[in-house]
């Protein structure tokens, strides 16, 4: 079995990920091909597409999401995503038992005496009307005033837990500020969440496991189930697996891919990108040996802002006014910092918008 090198391996992520060459698709398209984009910083969706696509302008992310076409809601990992209305109508009801799975065991003790049939019930009757609440409002309307570790347990439960909600704009918009308002996907977007298929079987798995092949692979299963948090699917890897081919990491693991995925020579030259806070490229594997050192491996858990050098995680970012301010992890050569601080610049005027390009790469450690 032929076997793939981490270099080989990041070379394949780079090109899934639109990070090896910029890409010339819609924001929709975009969307829709990574399978998501983390958004649990409003703004943060922006940079991750600037870094990943040909030509971007703020405004076709921000009309995508008042049009409604694109939407913030908890799905993977019960962390909010910006995904297409189509993919989370199509997938929500097969992340449910997750969702309700992993709140509750973060909040099982003030929850043990409520009856969650009931709160759900109360919730989709106060949401009914398609109006968008805060979650104070919706826990006021559903419980009164309880106690405040019971108000954020309640609050958690209902939101993602029991009702699918979206995070209306201007949450999300570019240099929009706002506080998060939930309301019903199904009301949002004027269509119903598809339900689970009537024989059983799992056709939402499938399409999960071809999808996240197609954005992340080539990749093990423990990868898959890390990247969405489902725990059922070797079902649907088992389904599919005779489309699929296989590989080796240098550390044993069995690799699944899609046969004409793109797995570009491990010498293609990778040019830097600046990653938006707890970037898919990153976060979307379990074993991450590809992108980031072990050393650095929590900086995406953290939230920290990286820059890819030669495709790996080299440092990290944050801006200071009008200053993109990079911080190297290692020793950068005189041409990796040239190249640092030409992206930085591009990245400070799409920021900016245009007033400004500066810069500044901190001295390297060591």
């Amino acid at each position: 079995m032929t076997v793939l090198d981490d270099r080989a391996l990041n070379r394949a992520m780079l090109a899934r990920q639109l990070l090896l060459e910029p890409a010339d698709m819609s924001v929709p398209d975009a969307v829709a091909h990574l399978c998501g984009l983390q958004a649990q910083e409003p703004q943060e969706p922006f940079v991750g597409l600037w870094s990943r696509l040909h030509t971007f302008a703020p405004s076709e992310l921000s009309g995508q999401l008042i049009d409604r076409r694109v939407v913030r809601t908890h799905l993977m990992r019960r962390t909010v995503h910006l995904l297409t209305a189509e993919d989370v109508l199509a997938w929500r009801t097969r992340f449910d038992s997750m969702l309700f799975q992993r709140t509750l065991g973060v909040h099982r003790r003030e929850l043990q005496d409520v009856d969650l049939d009931a709160l759900s019930s109360a919730g989709l009757a106060v949401m009914s009307d398609g109006q968008p609440r805060t979650m104070a409002e919706l826990v006021r309307a559903v419980a009164g005033d309880p106690p405040a570790s019971r108000r954020r347990a309640l609050a958690d439960m209902l939101v993602p837990a029991l009702l699918p909600v979206a995070q209306t704009p201007p949450r999300g918009l570019w240099r929009a500020r706002g506080g998060v308002r939930n309301v019903l996907l199904s009301s949002w977007l004027g269509r119903e969440i598809a339900p689970p298929a009537p024989d059983g079987s799992d056709p939402v798995g499938r399409t999960l496991v071809r999808r996240y092949l197609a954005a992340y692979g080539p990749a093990t299963s423990t990868d898959l189930r890390s990247w969405c948090g489902l725990s059922g699917l070797p079902a649907a890897v088992a389904a599919v697996r005779e489309e699929l081919v296989s590989f080796r990491d240098e550390r044993g693991r069995e690799l699944l891919d899609l046969p004409r995925a793109p797995r570009p020579d491990p010498g293609t030259p990778a040019p830097v990108r600046f990653l938006l806070a707890f970037d898919n490229a990153v976060l979307g594997y379990h074993h991450r040996g590809r992108i980031v050192d072990d050393a650095h491996r929590g900086l995406s858990v953290a939230g920290e802002r990286v820059v890819l050098v030669d495709g790996r995680v080299a440092a990290t970012w944050t801006t200071e006014s009008d200053t993109v301010v990079v911080a190297p992890l290692r020793p950068l050569s005189e041409k990796e910092r040239v190249d640092v601080v030409e992206q930085g610049e591009r990245l400070a005027s799409f920021l900016s918008e245009g007033n400004t390009d500066r810069v500044r790469v901190d001295a390297s450690p060591g």
